[in-house]
């Protein structure tokens, strides 16, 4: 029978002689289930009202007002203990929990549900068997068997939950219980009657915290002295359905393309119950409840009850996004533990799906042909295209790229997309001229930046013609070349004429005359005829001055023609002057000082420099004037082309002398620059210069030679 239990399901049955024998004198009524774990092999399918098996409960004073509740609803305990199905039932989970209650105790037993490879794996692991099923390698004096308390009970505490009995009774004997929960953290959970044995809880458990406990009990004399033990207790936790299913893992959202398959995945939604994943408590399902908004169809979505998983339910027609009230749905997702019975917990969240644009919707002009104006000369925007795309603005599906596919061989216009109103701006870059062309023709092509789907093509909405006038402006006569450019000598006569201007009017069918005038000549050399636009000059040309840069003088000129109101043209002249020999070289420094006993006797160098250019500047010729008299007192030696070195050729006294040089370019014809070095003979003591002395002498190189004649003449009057 597929049904039955397994032959054996508790020590009591499995060794029932061998349990007899060692324990018959020293068992006590324990209140409680007298077996608490049961095995059931996994049929093929529960069958309605057939037994399972029996459960025995005795509570050892009559068992008043016995009450049984089966975990899953399915299943039922009547008042003599047999459990059967209510139902036929093929999937029930791993386990299946009893309660039951009487008046004066309460107890708990679980049924596991196994395959048959799994009978005896699971009673040799629960009974800690070793070899063959038979008698245990060891005979031990404590029998502690497992102990399985439900979390969440209620008061009042302490509650008894099992007993620990010993086959040797010994006068002062007593039981001792330890480990955690009992002498560990959490201290104080659990504690034994030394005397008897009973084991009582102190406080309600919870399975989510510490499913399982671990003690040792031992028996002690009365000195404290250990005489059996310690032997293991294992008190297991049993689940109570106490935690809601929770999703953790939100916000959720998912995303499906317009025109999916039917069945096609958006997303997976999972959530977590705490309580134990073996069992109905933790065994979730998942359910829509509500689904926001309800169009064009109110189940437009569904969720796998057992994943999570979120498909499509409607046809790729209905799940067109520009026919939907918004591309948004909002699903709430409920939870529910139990397998999804009514008596299961529920949790819920809100799963958000997207519907994402695909580019089934090519753009179209809103007209096929538009009407632009602009005058000539002038560029800008002149025309807004515009537009309709049923695609999502948010999307290239939507973004508009335009192209101008004729009518544009010059280049004069360019398009581009606005990026807020997908219209398209067509521009003028070049000037248009109306005397060339009055009219302009443009084809203009609208595509979008992501590709159409391969069903979808752009159609003749998706170009346009545009239309252009171009209107006539009075345009400003143009100077030929500019700018104009010419090469003249510096100094030329006043009155010479530079050169004759050419401007012209670009409005050939008005037939108008153009008349010159000055507009900027910085230095005010220059003047124009104003009928036939003739420069000259009404100054000399002066290379060296400050408005002429690089050797480049700049003025400008107007072209007015005789249009109402008139329109101006502005040409720029370059004149680029030649140089000439017309500036003297100069001489620097003009002031030296020496010491009235220096040991060197070259005074200065002098440097010569000169306005003009090469070659009308050095190599400079540097002489002094000629000296008269018995002896020399200085003399100049050139040292290269731009300086030349004052010797003295002896110690003079303190005074100020004026020693003539001149300076002569080499220009054609040269010019000289005849000039005086000044110079101041000091006296020097200790490193200081004291010219003070000299400021009542100044002696220049005439009067010495004066005062040189002079005595030359008494001294010998015969002469």
């Amino acid at each position: 029978n597929q049904n039955s239990t397994m032959e054996v399901e508790s020590p009591f049955c499995l060794f029932p002689q061998v349990l007899l024998f060692a324990f018959t004198e020293d068992l006590e009524c324990i209140p409680g289930f007298q077996q608490k774990i049961f095995y059931i092999e996994q049929p093929s399918e529960f069958t309605e009202d057939q037994p399972l098996l029996n459960l025995v409960f005795d509570d050892c004073q009559g068992n008043s007002k016995l009450n049984f509740e089966v975990s899953n609803p399915d299943f039922k305990v009547e008042r003599d203990g047999s459990l059967f199905a209510l139902r036929n039932v093929s999937d029930v989970g791993r386990a299946l929990f009893v309660h039951a209650r009487t008046e004066r105790a309460e107890d708990m037993a679980e049924i596991l549900i196994v395959g048959a490879d799994e009978k005896r794996t699971a009673l040799k692991e629960i009974f800690k068997l070793e070899g063959n099923f038979g008698i245990p390698r060891q005979k031990r004096a404590i029998l502690a068997t497992p102990i399985l308390i439900p979390e969440n009970q209620r008061p009042p505490f302490p509650r008894s939950v099992g007993k620990v009995i010993r086959s040797e009774r010994t006068e002062g004997a007593k039981f001792r219980l330890s480990g955690k929960g009992v002498d560990e953290d959490p201290k104080g959970i659990f504690r034994i009657n030394e005397i008897s044995g009973d084991v009582s809880v102190t406080r309600a458990l919870d399975r989510e915290a510490i499913a399982n406990y671990e003690l040792e009990v031992e028996v002690t004399d009365l000195s404290g002295k250990i005489v059996d033990g310690p032997v293991r207790l294992d008190i297991s936790v049993i689940d109570q359905n106490d935690n809601r299913p929770m999703f953790k893992e939100g916000p959720y959202v998912g995303h499906v393309m317009e025109g999916s398959p039917t069945g096609t995945t958006v997303m997976r939604m999972t959530a977590f119950d705490a309580d134990d994943a073996n069992t109905d408590n933790a065994l979730l399902r998942y359910n829509i409840l509500k689904q926001t908004p309800t169009k064009p169809s109110p189940n437009m979505f569904y969720i796998d009850p057992e994943k999570g998983d979120i498909v499509t339910v409607v046809s790729p027609v209905l799940l067109d996004r520009e026919t939907m009230e918004t591309p948004k749905y909002e699903l709430v997702v409920e939870a529910k533990d139990m397998g999804g019975l009514d008596v299961g917990l529920t949790g819920t969240a809100t799963a958000t799906i997207l519907i994402d644009d695909k580019n089934d919707h090519p753009p179209e002009f809103t007209k096929r042909e538009f009407q632009a104006t602009v005058k000539e000369g002038v560029t800008g925007v002149i025309v807004n295209l515009t537009v309709g795309d049923r695609d999502d603005p948010a999307t290239g599906a939507w973004r508009a790229v335009y192209t101008i596919i004729n009518g544009n061989p010059g280049q004069s216009f360019e398009i581009h997309t606005n990026p807020q109103t997908n219209e398209g701006m067509l521009s003028v870059v070049k000037p248009l001229d109306y005397e060339i062309s009055a009219f302009h023709t443009l084809l203009i092509k609208v595509e979008n930046e992501d590709p159409l789907i391969p069903d979808i093509a752009y159609g003749p909405s998706s170009t346009a013609t545009v239309q252009i006038t171009v209107e006539d402006v009075n345009e400003g006569p143009v100077f030929h070349p500019n700018p104009m450019t010419v090469t003249k000598q510096e100094n030329i006569p006043v009155g010479s004429v530079v050169l004759t201007v050419n401007a012209t009017d670009p409005d050939t069918l008005q037939h108008q005359t153009i008349r010159y005038s000055v507009f900027k000549d910085p230095a005010g050399w220059l003047e124009i005829n104003p009928t036939n636009g003739t420069i000259g000059t009404t100054a000399v040309l002066d290379r060296e001055s400050p408005y002429v840069h690089n050797n480049i003088y700049t003025a400008q000129f107007l072209a007015i023609d005789s249009g109402n109101p008139p329109a101006t043209g502005t040409g720029t002249l370059h004149i680029t002057l030649e140089d000439v020999n017309d500036n003297i070289p100069s001489l620097y420094p003009t002031l030296a000082k020496v010491c009235d006993d220096a040991k060197d006797l070259r005074v200065v160098v002098l440097g010569a420099s000169d306005k003009d250019l090469h070659p009308n500047t050095d190599p400079f010729k540097f002489e002094l004037s000629k000296q008269s008299g018995p002896e020399k007192l200085w003399r100049i030696n050139k040292l290269n082309n731009t300086h030349a070195q004052v010797i003295l050729l002896q110690n003079l006294q303190k005074a100020h002398y004026n020693i003539p040089i001149s300076v002569t370019d080499s220009g054609k014809p040269p010019l000289t620059n005849n000039t005086e070095l000044k110079l101041q003979v000091c006296s020097c003591k200790k490193s200081k210069m004291d010219c003070s002395a000299t400021d009542a002498l100044h002696i220049s190189m005439t009067l010495i030679l004066l005062s040189l004649g002079s005595l030359f003449c008494k001294s010998f009057p015969e002469l």
